[in-house]
């Protein structure tokens, strides 16, 4: 489709530079800021009518969006969470927006390990709904954000946001009554629950009230408090916090015991954090005396006191892609670490589980090789490897769960490109994997892909590796979809992706680039793609756009840019500095003016990752790369689809706005540049209907544009 210049919305050019340390900063669209002004509403109106016009004609939108949805369709189980013989999980029924939470009593604990028909999650015994988000709002808008039960079982924490918003309100429910007899408390946005034995009070974290913190940062300024259930939330008793930098995030745990309480922090996203460790029995846990495990270190650490009275301590200090360590609770620095699992030279340590009632106590330790997950057992005292668990494929393992009173179970999840997460059991009495269950819906019949992980080679020479995947029939170049995010330690690994299914059914290649920035290979790997080194990230990006029209995979007229979020910073650059790479490009919920990115969302408590335009060498990073402010008069763009959300409450929609704007202005391709924006969503957790409409319009946009249909 042509795209006529004249046909885009007027948005007027403000003749706008800053002096920044020297730089001259243009920002002509600067007035698209402010959401409420009429001005922009008046271009978002006009903007929205460009796109329906698009949106009007476009094949294959209504094709895309239905079988995303039927791929949808086959629900979701959660691992479970026991609390003796009961157990607490989330699923998704076919036809249902979002997931709830259940409970089932399975009676005899002692049975209750046996795994269940594959499509009978009742199967160990009779369950109730205690939480659906469906029941609180029908229209699909409000998300279950987190939940916890107490020790015994018998009360639930959770916790549902408006909108999108993720602005959490926090609620006690009494399982056995489905009576609220808490909250709501407002305020709690990622806020973990540490429960005291007895149900009567949790640790949790909740922002302070915006009239007592400086106007702008009411998004910020956590704290850790002390709740009693029952009580006005104004009467929580401060734990921590106070004095520690505003952007902190902050963790909290309580053994199963209660005796061990722990808490960590670390600023904004920083790959490193601070952790203490309380006593509850000497010292009150209103006022606990809390004693630095890592303390102003440069490392990432979580610590787990154990059944057998170790101190169990992930850690990734002088071990980039993370050890399992053990120590005594009453000396728990540094110092007094044992390695029990040493790092890997090439997998890197995620989670880990304690098997105990076995006359050799064993420990499940999972990891992701190359971003591909697998695990290991371990003898638990000496940490000599056992075994290898033999799972379904080539995929995704996560949520490793074992019974807080031990045992000789473990659960976890199981996921690859083409299969819906499902539960496994391992049995390490029997030695035996087995399926729990599986999700509630109609099995799917996916289609034939192949998919293939290789490496090529990045501008620096960096081998970096890539999932290719593909139609079984057939050769290129075909039309393609270059996936990718490369930041803040995230891992791109095999999940169950209907929009990726529904793709190469429709006879494209899809291809996930595991960049720098994230942590498929540690923490070395997420370092060598922030701050001064992001350029990197961008190079792999090139790099692999560069191997699949080499492989004669698919061609420039026949390649998009997928990715959201930091992944649509990525899609910004690639845009910006190699436009003859790409077709098209899809930029979702993205960052895109950094050199203003820290005034709005959470941008602040990012600088850690990208570094502050308030410093002159960090502004220079920010500038070689920032999309916005790389857009050239009269160059050939991409078609471009900018995805926005209006509670967008992480990543401003201002960023798409202006970028939208520019690129409009200065392509001369004539291809389309457009922005679909949409309200009452936000970053997050989606409803399935919204999922699908999104996937259908980004998806039928990116095939017409590059030639799958017509």
């Amino acid at each position: 489709m042509a795209f006529d210049p004249a046909r885009c919305p007027h948005a007027r050019r403000l003749d706008l530079v800053e002096d920044l340390f020297g730089h001259q900063v243009a920002d002509p669209y600067r007035w698209l800021e402010d959401a409420g002004s009429a001005e922009t509403g008046q271009w978002l109106d006009a903007e929205e009518r460009l796109w329906d016009a698009y949106r009007a004609d476009l094949p294959g939108r209504a094709e895309f969006a239905g079988r995303v949805r039927d791929l949808l369709q086959v629900g979701s189980v959660g691992v479970p969470v026991w609390r003796g013989a009961r157990r607490f999980y989330t699923r998704r029924d076919p036809g249902q927006e979002h997931a709830a939470v259940y409970m089932s009593d399975a009676g005899d604990a002692a049975d209750a390990g046996r795994p269940s028909d594959a499509s009978d999650e009742s199967a160990a015994g009779a369950e109730r709904v205690l939480v659906d988000p469906a029941a609180a709002d029908p229209s699909g808008r409000t998300t279950l954000d987190h939940w916890a039960p107490d020790k015994e079982g018998r009360l639930l924490a959770y916790q549902l946001s408006a909108g999108g918003t993720e602005e959490s309100l926090l609620r006690v429910l009494d399982v056995e009554t489905g009576t609220v007899v808490d909250g709501p408390v407002d305020r709690c946005r990622y806020s973990g629950i540490a429960w005291l034995p007895g149900g009567k009070a949790f640790y949790y974290v909740r922002r302070l009230p915006p009239a007592e913190v400086p106007e702008g940062e009411s998004q910020y300024h956590r704290r850790v408090y002390l709740h009693t259930v029952g009580t006005a939330p104004e009467t929580d008793i401060l734990i921590f916090g106070e004095g520690r930098d505003k952007t902190s995030y902050y963790g909290v745990g309580v053994s199963r015991d209660g005796r061990w309480l722990t808490i960590s922090a670390s600023v904004g996203t920083a790959p490193r954090d601070d952790v203490w460790l309380a006593d509850l029995t000497s010292s009150d846990p209103a006022s606990p005396a809390l004693v630095p495990v890592t303390v102003g270190l440069d490392a990432q650490t979580a610590i787990w006191p154990g059944r057998d009275g170790r101190l169990y301590v992930y850690s990734d200090l002088d071990a980039p892609r993370g050890r399992l360590a053990v120590a005594d609770p009453g000396r728990p620095g540094p110092d007094g670490w044992r390695d029990l699992i040493p790092e890997d030279p090439e997998a890197v340590l995620r989670d880990f589980a304690v098997l105990d009632d076995l006359a050799r106590p064993v420990l499940l330790v999972s990891w992701t090789r190359h971003a591909i997950g697998e695990i290991t057992v371990h003898d638990l005292g000496t940490g000599e490897r056992l075994d290898t668990l033999e799972l379904p494929g080539i995929g995704t393992v996560g949520g490793l769960a074992e019974r807080p009173e031990g045992g000789h179970e473990a659960w976890f999840g199981y996921t690859d490109y083409a299969t819906p997460a499902r539960i496994l059991r391992y049995d390490a009495a029997a030695g035996r994997v087995a399926t729990w269950a599986t999700p509630p819906g109609a099995a799917v019949s996916p289609p034939d892909v192949t998919a293939r992980q290789v490496t090529y080679r990045s501008a620096d020479g960096t081998p970096v590796r890539m999932v290719i995947l593909a139609p079984e029939t057939g050769g290129g170049p075909r039309s393609a979809i270059l996936y990718g995010y490369g930041g803040f330690d995230v891992s791109m690994t095999p999940g169950y992706s209907p929009s990726i299914l529904a793709w190469v059914e429709a006879g494209g290649v899809y291809a996930v680039a595991q960049l720098r920035g994230g942590s498929e290979e540690g923490q070395e790997w997420h370092r060598a793609g922030m701050l001064d080194r992001k350029q990197n990230v961008f190079d792999d990006f090139h790099a692999a756009a560069e191997y699949l029209i080499a492989e004669s995979i698919t061609a420039p007229d026949r390649l998009a840019a997928w990715g959201g979020s930091n992944g649509g910073l990525l899609v910004g650059a690639a845009v910006t500095q190699r436009p003859a790479l790409f077709t098209a490009a899809v930029c979702s919920a993205p960052l895109l003016d950094m050199v203003r990115y820290e005034r709005f969302g959470l941008g602040e408590s990012w600088n850690t990752e990208y570094g502050t335009s308030n410093i002159p060498n960090e502004l220079g990073w920010l500038l070689s790369y920032s999309p916005y402010h790389r857009v050239v008069d009269g160059t050939s763009y991409p078609a471009a689809l900018f995805t926005v959300f209006s509670n967008d409450t992480r990543v401003a929609p201002l960023h798409a706005y202006k970028m939208c704007a520019a690129l409009q202005h200065a392509s001369a391709s004539r291809r389309p540049v457009l922005l679909r924006a949409e309200a009452q969503v936000g970053h997050g957790q989606r409803a399935v209907s919204l999922t699908a409409a999104l996937a259908g319009d980004s998806l039928a946009f990116v095939a017409r544009e590059t030639g799958l249909m017509r």
